[in-house]
């Protein structure tokens, strides 16, 4: 009888610590801060802006043990719908992966206003939207002086996604880039007006290619990505952009100009998990935040003298010396 008794309180007891733990691990999880994102219309896939905006997810999950969830446009129809579902869920903070977003968050946030808001790409004077912003100027300045000190032709491409301001820095730090190393050098720039449609990139590479182009670099998402190929094709230059993209084109490709989007993202995060808030209405993100930066260079090879020239416009840039006008 005794034996009995004892196995039987050892059963309770361990009912009961399996319960608590249970509860606890519950109480973990119901406790974990949830990111909602709304992606820009290219979505998942565009080996550059999206994607990077996943990885630095995917680090968040992995280190700061929160829980994220995404939509795509292709799924929701508009922005407008896809961050009322995020919101619905509960989201504690919700986050605009890309300019286009701008006027869809301006249009939920403010029935929100207990809910934080972020804005990757562009600015906005909503209270609880945060804006996340890239000098994306300063990493195409180094590209075009890289291109300008390398160029053959004296003929060097850009192509730009839409016609918009984000996309015109780009060009504007590009070909400021050409001409402080190389005034002579003609720069050919082109709109796509889309960043999702890979043969309309090739066949404007191909144009530039045959204007004699010996270095072409898109800022347009997966559009740029058919231009990259069609450089590779025809044996020219290229350069990537907001990721490494080297292993698209290895026989092509010189260097990217990396917008740290992953590292913009898993920051926020980390701030808003360690203190529950955003500081900062505004935050830019240039050189010397790390913000934007450039990939090994690879394909060709750099004098000493060259890349003595090519760091010390990164610390001219980075100390301010250099400005992009």
């Amino acid at each position: 009888m005794k034996k009995h008794f004892i196995l039987f309180t050892f059963i309770i007891v361990a009912l009961m610590l399996t319960a608590c733990s249970s509860n606890e691990t519950n109480t973990k999880a119901d406790k974990r801060v949830k990111i909602g994102v709304m992606l820009s219309d290219t979505g998942l896939g565009d080996q550059s802006f999206s994607d990077l905006g996943l990885i630095g997810l995917e680090q968040a999950r992995d280190e700061l043990n929160i829980s994220f969830d995404y939509r795509e446009i292709k799924e929701t129809s508009t922005y407008e719908k896809g961050l009322e579902e995020l919101i619905a869920q509960g989201n504690d903070l919700i986050i605009g992966l890309g300019f286009s977003l701008q006027e869809a968050l301006e249009t939920v946030a403010p029935k929100y206003p207990d809910t934080s808001f972020v804005l990757l790409d562009s600015v906005s004077d909503v209270p609880n939207i945060y804006n996340v912003t890239f000098k994306e100027d300063e990493g195409s300045y180094l590209l075009g002086a890289l291109a300008a000190m390398k160029t053959q032709s004296n003929v060097i491409g850009f192509i730009g996604g839409l016609d918009t301001p984000l996309i015109q820095k780009f060009e504007k730090g590009f070909t400021e880039g050409v001409k402080s190393q190389n005034p002579e050098a003609q720069v050919l720039s082109t709109y796509a007006n889309s960043f999702g449609d890979d043969k309309l990139g090739a066949s404007i590479a191909k144009d530039m290619i045959a204007a004699g182009a010996d270095f072409i670099y898109p800022a347009a998402g997966f559009t740029g990505v058919g231009a990259i190929l069609e450089a590779q094709k025809a044996g020219i230059y290229s350069f990537g952009v907001d990721s490494d993209q080297y292993y698209l084109a290895e026989n092509s490709i010189v260097s990217s100009m990396l917008k740290q989007v992953d590292i913009a993202i898993f920051n926020t995060i980390k701030e808003f998990v360690d203190t529950g808030k955003l500081a900062d209405k505004n935050t830019v993100l240039g050189i010397k935040e790390n913000g934007v930066n450039l990939a090994p260079i690879r394909v060709i090879s750099l004098s000493p003298a060259e890349q003595s020239k090519l760091e010390k416009l990164r610390e001219d840039i980075s100390s301010g010396s250099i400005t992009i006008q």
